[in-house]
């Protein structure tokens, strides 16, 4: 094991100490600190969204941090340690390579996912999961392309994207029903606006677009074009907040105008 590994280690023994350790270490769980981690998950890939590998080096660093502070906790409760983490996923690869690692025979990408595919399908039913069964703490649309891959792999999807098209139809219907017939915010409109999500991770998946990143995208260029519009807005001499919605949708236009031709 490496000098710089190892010291990570003694650091997070050092912090856990209840002896001479940190309070707020020291009283973390699994269950406190899972947050945390799917956070500096988040950071880790907002730093290669912005293609800042400096920052992504720090958040890699804060990352392998929470599998260092898990492996300690659970060293703690003599489970397993930092070495048997490592040992597990080193098992799991070769386990998935057998092109690399064995005698198995593959040669393109496609044909290498499909096997890793088997793969975890045959791991799940060795440890008694349901082929749709998906860890719940995965972001909720990424969740929902997955359950509705796994689905098809069983059969049981849409011959084309136009029937995904015609179910988000179906569910924007209800939508429209729900709120024309029930109480704001009650758990019926909640629900089909759900089923409209869902069929929207679906329609992502049988056009090979990922939700979760094309989301985040939107997000992006949505916060972009705001910022630009209010800076249209200051120009008129005026302020965001004491504006009227026309003049923010004409500002709004020009602001995508602006991007069409690039200025």
């Amino acid at each position: 094991m490496s000098e710089s590994i190892c010291r990570l280690l003694e650091i997070m023994t050092k912090l856990r100490s209840p002896k001479d350790g940190c309070p707020w270490d020291i009283e973390q769980t699994f269950e406190t600190i899972a947050p945390y981690t799917i956070e500096e998950a988040y950071e880790v890939a907002d730093s290669i969204e912005r293609n800042d590998l400096i920052d992504l080096k720090d958040e890699l660093g804060d990352l392998l941090f929470q599998v260092v502070f898990h492996a300690q906790m659970a060293k703690e409760r003599s489970a397993f340690d930092f070495n048997d983490v490592v040992d597990a996923i080193c098992h799991k690869m070769i386990e998935r390579h057998p092109h690399v690692f064995g005698d198995a025979k593959i040669v393109t990408a496609d044909a290498q996912n499909n096997n890793w595919e088997a793969l975890k399908a045959e791991e799940r039913r060795t440890n008694n999961l349901h082929e749709i069964d998906v860890a719940i703490a995965l972001p909720a649309l990424m969740r929902a392309g997955k359950i509705g891959k796994r689905a098809a792999a069983m059969g049981f999807d849409w011959p084309e994207s136009t029937g995904v098209l015609d179910k988000m139809q179906e569910e924007l219907d209800e939508i429209r029903l729900a709120i024309e017939t029930c109480e704001r915010n009650s758990a019926e409109i909640d629900e089909e606006i759900g089923d409209f999500l869902f069929a929207t991770a679906n329609l992502a998946r049988h056009l090979g677009v990922e939700p979760e990143a094309s989301l985040r995208a939107a997000n992006h260029k949505f916060q972009r074009r705001f910022k630009a519009m209010e800076l249209e807005i200051q120009k008129s001499g005026k302020s965001i907040y004491s504006s009227s919605l026309d003049d923010l949708e004409t500002a709004w236009g020009q602001v995508k105008l602006q991007e069409k031709h690039g200025r």
